[in-house]
């Protein structure tokens, strides 16, 4: 059907297209900045023009579709079509298909990579695994490391132990060279346990801190001057540390009158982001202002490729996990609805987990494998090592790295890296 507009210079047609070839063309022509009238005019005009075999496109299930074109190509590509032997929607799908084939979708931008590791919930071991994961970024590149079989990671445990492929797994790690990334490792939790872990001294109440910044209570001076360099032949000056301040248990009232107060995470961070490969935030064990803006921080940006960033979600092998990550997940969806914005799952990571525990711990793991969404990308024991580190004062990654922790973190590493 055709109808011309009052002014002349257009006309109404109407016809079918597949759903998901109206989608493509709605996407590519919004990743362009082209109007979808423009697209179809443009594919249909080349589409005549070409002498190119095209397979035929399956139209079948087309939904109702119109456009605006010149006067006169919808009469022209009808003709085109009789010639050609073929209806005109198929016509039309085929000059569509031709368009987005010569009209690709731009390069995705390079963003520094954001992942913020959250829960509220206490004891899940959420700052072991941002330690781990920065420092399993920052490895030496020359270094041969071990990366636990993915199989491993992924596993579930029977009974009272692991099954027995699983055992037979710990002993068949791939050798992957060091990723070698320049990694910033945020302390945003005001209890400064990653802080401590890691034998960086905790900022003084009175003295610059990531939570002054945010609320823009500290005019002078850098954040910069606030983060230290880990000291380790391992991460060769690659890991660095934002420190935690104890002044961020007032953070939410400190930014909750501010008019972006989403955006105060990355109005501080974001300057640094030229400086590195990954930024990870330890995020704050709350539901308040202060995690809107690390889910903020974590959104995907304009142009930038999906699960290049986003939230990381350790989670314990129990009941109670569960009704923690519920509202997290609520926190998150309410916060992509209100701010209109996209955040991507990079996945979970059951954490301490001990199958002698019991039927509760194993059948809470079975739970967490079958969730679809987000997916499960790594299983870490409760083993020994993790504990040592934290006494050492050091980082699981260079206190033990041969460790079954440490080859289980270098996989969730590259599962998300």
């Amino acid at each position: 059907m055709v109808t011309p507009s009052p002014s002349g210079d257009r006309e109404k047609v109407v016809s079918k297209l597949p759903a998901w070839l109206r989608r493509d063309l709605k996407v590519r022509a919004a990743q362009l900045g082209v109007d979808i009238q423009d697209a179809v005019s443009q594919g249909i005009e080349a589409w005549q023009a070409s002498s190119r075999h095209m397979d035929p496109i399956d139209t079948a299930g087309g939904v109702a579709w119109s456009s605006w074109l010149p006067p006169g190509q919808w009469a022209a590509l009808r003709e085109t079509c009789a010639g050609r032997g073929m209806p005109l929607v198929q016509g039309l799908a085929q000059a569509i298909v031709l368009w987005l084939d010569t009209h690709s979708a731009p390069a995705p931008t390079r963003y520094t990579r954001r992942i913020v590791v959250c829960n509220q919930k206490g004891g899940v071991g959420k700052t072991s695994i941002a330690a781990g994961l920065a420092g399993a970024c920052a490895e030496d590149p020359n270094l041969q490391v071990p990366v636990a079989a993915e199989a491993l990671t992924l596993q579930s445990a029977d009974g009272d132990g692991l099954p027995s492929e699983a055992t037979d797994l710990l002993t068949h790690d791939e050798l992957h060279a060091g990723l070698g990334l320049r990694v910033l490792l945020v302390d945003y939790d005001p209890q400064a346990h990653l802080s401590k872990q890691l034998g960086v001294p905790v900022v003084g109440i009175d003295d610059p801190s990531l939570a002054k910044y945010m609320a823009g209570t500290m005019r002078t001076g850098s954040i910069r001057d606030v983060i230290v360099t880990v000291e380790d032949d391992r991460f060769g000056g690659r890991l660095d540390v934002l420190p935690a301040c104890h002044d961020a248990f007032l953070l939410d009232v400190m930014i909750a009158m501010d008019r972006n107060r989403q955006a105060t995470l990355e109005r501080v961070l974001e300057p640094l982001e030229t400086d590195y490969d990954v930024i990870i935030v330890d995020g704050p064990p709350s539901l308040g202002v202060g995690m809107d803006a690390g889910i903020y921080y974590a959104r995907r940006r304009e142009n930038e490729a999906p699960g290049n960033s986003g939230v990381l979600i350790p989670v314990q092998p129990e009941d109670s996990s569960d009704d923690a990550f519920t509202l997290l997940r609520d926190q998150i969806e309410s916060g992509q609805v209100d701010w209109r914005i996209q955040v991507d799952d990079l996945g979970l990571v059951v954490n301490l987990y001990d199958p002698r525990d019991g039927y509760v711990v194993t059948s809470s793991l079975e739970a967490w494998r079958q969730l679809k969404e987000p997916r499960l990308i790594g299983v870490v024991r409760r083993l020994k090592e993790q504990r040592e580190a934290v006494r050492a004062r050091r980082n699981l990654i260079s206190y033990a790295p041969s460790s079954e922790q440490a080859r289980v973190i270098r996989r969730i590493v590259r599962e998300i890296v």
